[in-house]
Parts: C-alpha cells; structure tokens; sequence
C-alpha cells in the first residue's frame, strides 16, 4: 500500500491530539461560563417548572365579526409578546389557537400576576381628561414629600423647563395636592401649584374644579361616583365596562398603595395613535427614572391641542387619564401647550414603574376585545413528575443503544460511549447557557428531542464504525483501515445530519409553541453530531488503532479480522527459478 500522500491526511493522522484537545478546551470554556454566568441548570418550560397558561377569547365589539381575522389576531399576538417579553419574560409563549382564540403561557419564577394584568389587560388604550378625583375606601391620601413637585421636570422638549420654588419643610400639602391621583408623582410640566396651607379643608382650586366637574358629567355618573369603591377588585374589574371613547365614564387607580377614584371625559388621544414610549434614567438633571412618548403625527396635534386646553385649568382638571381598561395608570398634569410631538412623564418613579407605564404605552392599544376564557395553573410538583418520566424515558433509551454498542461493537463502543458523554455534556452546558442568552426554556416536547438525538448521534458512530470494518474485511491492516473508510462515512455522516437538520430547521419555523422546542433541540444536537464526530470520534479512533488491542485485532477489540471474515492480504508471488544445467555451472 502506498503511504500517505503529505498534506492534510498525514497531518490529521500524526496529530489527531489537537483535535481533542480543542474539543476539550472548548467543553472547559463553556462550563466555566456556564458557572460564572450563575445559571448551572437550564430553565424549565410550564409543563416541566410549573407555571400560568392563560386562554383568552376574541370578543367582537358592536358585533362586528369581520374584525376577528387572522391580521388582527397575529397583531394581538405579536403586542403580547411585546407586553409580556417588556417584563423580561422572554420564555414565555403566546400563540393562536384555532380563529379567535390566544393562548399564554407564563413560566414559574415570572410575576405572574403582573404579567396577566399586561396580557389580560385588552382594552384599547385613551387618553381621557380628568374631570375630578379623590382617595376611596375610607384610605386617607398620601401626602408628597415637598420637594417632590421641585423635582419634576419638563416634559416638553422644544420648551424650556420650569420648576416650581420648593415648598417649606414645615408646610403641608393640601387636598388639591395630595388628591390628583398619580399627580403627585407623574408630571409633564413642573409646574406644581400646591396649597402652603396646612388646612385639611379643599382648597378653593380644588372646590372649583369639583364643581366643574359636577358640570361635565351627567347626575348619572355622579350617582355611580359617589357610589364608587375602588378599594374592592370585584368593583375595580366592571369600573369603565361598556364606556365607549366618546363619553365620560369612570376609573379607578393606585397611587402609593391607595386606591383613587375618578371620573373622566371623552377620550381625546388614542392609544394606537402613541409611536413609541420607554423608560429612561435621567442622569444629567438627577430626576431619576421617567417615561419618554413619542406621538405619530395625527396624534401630536390632538395631544397638543388636549394639553393646551388642560394648563388653563386648575387641580385637578388640568390632569389627564391614561387609562387602560378601565384602570387609570397614570393621571399627569401639565402647565402648557406640549407640542413637538414628544413628551415625557417624570416623577418619583422606580425603574419597575416606569418599565411597566412605558410598556403599557407603547403596546396598549389591541385591535381586538379580549376575555379571559380559562386561566390554568400547572404546579412544580406536577411538572417535576412529568421532568422525571422524561429523563426515565431517556435513560432507558441511552442504555438500550449502549447495551447495543456492547454487544455488537465490543471494543469500539468504549469510543462510543466517551462520544456520547462528551455530546451530552456539550448539550447541557448549552442548554444552560440558552436559557439567559435567548430565553431557551427546555419543556417535555425539548426532552423528547434530546432523546432522539441519542439515536442520531449513535448512528454516525456506527457508519463510521461500519466503514472501517469493511476495510478490514478487504483485506487492510487496522490503521490505513480507519484513514481510507474516513472520507466515504464523513460524507454519509454530513449528509444524513444535514437531511435531519434541515427537518428539525424547518419544523421550528413553520411550527409554534412546545413543538418549536422539540424542533430547536433536535437542531442543536444534530449540529453537535456533526462537532463530536469531526473533532473526538475519528481523532480518538486514529490514536487507538496505534494500540496492540485493536491494531492486532483482538478478539474483544470489535475489530477482529478473523470474526469479520476477512480475506487474506494480497502477497505478490515470485516466480520459480529456472533449473541451472550443471554443465553451464
């Protein structure tokens, strides 16, 4: 046999070494960042972990059907997922389910609560002048602290800011200060008017107000204000059910743990008309965390006109409502015209209060009414017992393919089985680190995936395998066997892996929810297939066809010649020597 031609065949068997130790390196690095990165196991789906799964039903409004179509659904979706993805949810699934239907699921470990309020909370968006408010329950209102309306900024940005001398330490804030709501930590003007007196009585900005206010809205609404207990949930869901944009109507919202009711007017910007809103921190002038808008153009002009007409009034009618489904999140005021476009509301924000208001602006307003069919809560308990059958039903599997190995492959399969480990470790720590790297949840379907792959993975070791047992059979020693059946079952190897990859690629894209899971571990092991096979299997195959047990062929090597039946080595004979006459000798 002729020797290995020089180039890139000697090189891969003199030193199949670094192959290994680049795979070994590579196995180090990842779960040293797997450690560091403080997340040692992956996350669990709901079927696994336990969680929430909320289904939620289309509602047409004003009977009108035509508006439950696949467009207006995939636009639902598409701003729940930014809803729930703006809490940093991003394992949680929201998908369609049949035509009218949408199911989330929410993960253990996620503030469910929250989350449900977002997603759930399907009402259109509006921004609604604030006619009069007040604390109800019986729960006195919380009083600012006085440098809290010093500390608030402008909020236009084409107009310069003002700010409001700081009231005296020794000074208390009067009920139209400490009775708008929201106001006393949201502003879009800093313009605070607050009362130096300290009297409990309404101050006369805020008795006239209230009058205006009784004007506005009709004795009906009033009679459901006066009646109105916003301290209850069971009140608070139906406050605002039915009010259409075009009329006064009623609301309820939180301010530093006390509920406010209000009654508020027609709508004069709509949700869908707000470009864009975040939340941002202000570390220049110090104020702390705020909530940046920006309006499309129609809505600019009706909000500047609406701001406009409220910096003529006095507390509390120059707040507006943004009101969310009955619930005012935020009630800010304002002293002039706010034009450009752009605002921002600024106040004694946290960074989780601004991330949500934000959130809530830019994806407010559904093209759809929803309800809330069925909300369903799977334990930890119930997903722990559901984990263990999966990894039961995987260790089974694994230790049919290594009993297998054992028997058929004797000898070999101690490769094979170091090629499984070593796919396995590679598979958890990048499992591990998906999880907070792109939100990679490992649910039951993922486990059934990791499962198949075992098969995969098992089959390339035997093409290979099966390759050089037919070099031995024709004849060849172990080592030139291992090097000539290389290239025919790399090709075979990269072909079946990419035939299974393309599958698992396109399972994953025209698939949603668990089976997308499936999908994306059956890709990712396949991929790792193709890694260990190049860089461990052959390069640990080539340093152990060097070793007297399988280069002689020992029985137990997997790779006797005898038990193959292999044919004998072509030998060149000579040809006998012609008799010497003794007379020429």
């Amino acid at each position: 046999m002729a020797a290995p031609k020089k180039g890139r065949s000697a090189s891969a068997q003199s030193k199949p070494g670094r192959s290994l130790a680049l795979i070994l390196i590579a196995i180090v690095a990842l779960t040293g960042g797997m450690f560091a990165s403080g997340h040692d196991t992956p996350r669990l789906g709901i079927d696994l972990a336990g969680g929430t799964s909320i289904t939620l039903r289309a509602v047409p409004e004003d009977g009108n059907e035509a508006a439950i179509n696949k467009t207006n659904m995939d636009t639902a979706v598409e701003i729940m997922e930014r809803r729930v993805n703006g809490l940093g949810v991003s394992e949680a699934e929201v998908q369609t389910q049949g035509d009218r239907n949408i199911i989330v699921n929410i993960p253990k470990g996620t503030n469910s609560k929250q989350a449900r309020e977002q997603v759930g909370t399907t009402a259109k968006l509006y921004f609604r002048p604030v006619l009069t408010t007040e604390p109800t329950g019986g729960n006195p209102a919380p009083s600012p602290s006085p440098s809290t309306g010093a500390s608030e900024k402008a909020g236009d940005p084409a107009a310069s800011p003002s700010a409001s001398d700081p009231a005296s330490p020794s000074s208390t804030p009067s009920p139209s200060a400490t009775t708008q709501g929201r106001a006393v930590t949201d502003a879009l003007k800093a313009d605070p008017t607050p009362s130096a007196s300290g009297s409990t009585a309404p101050s006369p900005s805020a008795s006239q107000s209230e009058g205006a206010a009784a004007g506005d809205a009709d004795s009906k609404l009033q009679e459901q204000y006066a009646k109105l207990d916003c301290s209850k949930a069971s009140v608070r869901a139906t406050t605002g059910e039915g009010s259409k944009p075009d009329e006064p109507t009623l609301g309820c919202g939180e301010v530093q743990g006390v509920w406010y009711k209000y009654i508020l007017g027609p709508a004069a910007v709509d949700g869908t008309e707000v470009d864009d809103a975040q939340a941002v921190y202000d570390t220049q002038s110090g104020a702390g965390w705020k909530v940046q808008m920006d309006f499309t153009s129609a809505g600019a002009k009706k909000f500047a006109d609406i701001t406009g007409k409220l910096a003529q009034n006095q507390s509390p009618q120059n707040q507006f409502g943004i009101v969310l489904d009955g619930e005012v999140v935020s009630s800010p005021y304002v002293s002039q015209s706010i034009t450009g476009g752009n605002a921002e509301i600024s106040g004694s924000f946290t960074q989780e209060e601004a991330e949500s208001l934000g959130n809530m602006l830019s994806y407010g307003a559904l093209p759809l009414t929803f309800k809330e069919d069925s909300v369903t809560t799977v334990t930890a308990a119930l997903g722990g017992e559901q984990l263990e059958a999966g990894l039961i039903a995987g260790a089974i599997g694994l230790a049919l393919v290594v009993l297998y190995l054992v028997v058929y492959y004797r000898g070999l399969s101690l490769i094979a089985i170091a090629s499984l480990l070593v796919s396995a470790a590679l598979t958890y720590v990048l499992m591990a680190l998906l999880g907070p790297a792109i939100g990679f949840a490992l649910n039951l379907p993922a486990v059934c995936g990791a499962i198949v792959a075992i098969g995969i993975t098992a089959d390339s070791f035997i093409v290979y395998f099966e390759r050089v047992r037919d070099e031995i059979r024709e004849g060849r020693s172990l080592r030139p066997a291992v090097e000539r059946a290389w290239p025919r079952a790399r090709r075979t190897i990269l072909v079946s892996d990419f035939v299974s990859f393309l599958a698992a690629a396109v399972l994953f894209i025209v698939t949603v929810g668990k089976v997308q899971g499936f999908a994306f571990t059956l890709g990712l092991t396949t991929v790792l297939d193709v890694v260990v096979v190049f860089l461990f299997t052959k390069p640990l195959l080539t340093i152990l066809a060097r070793r007297k047990f399988f280069a002689n062929g020992h029985p137990w090597s997997g790779l006797d010649p005898k038990r193959l039946g292999a044919r004998p080595p072509l030998r060149r004979t000579r040809r006998p020597a012609a008799p010497v006459d003794p007379k020429e000798a």
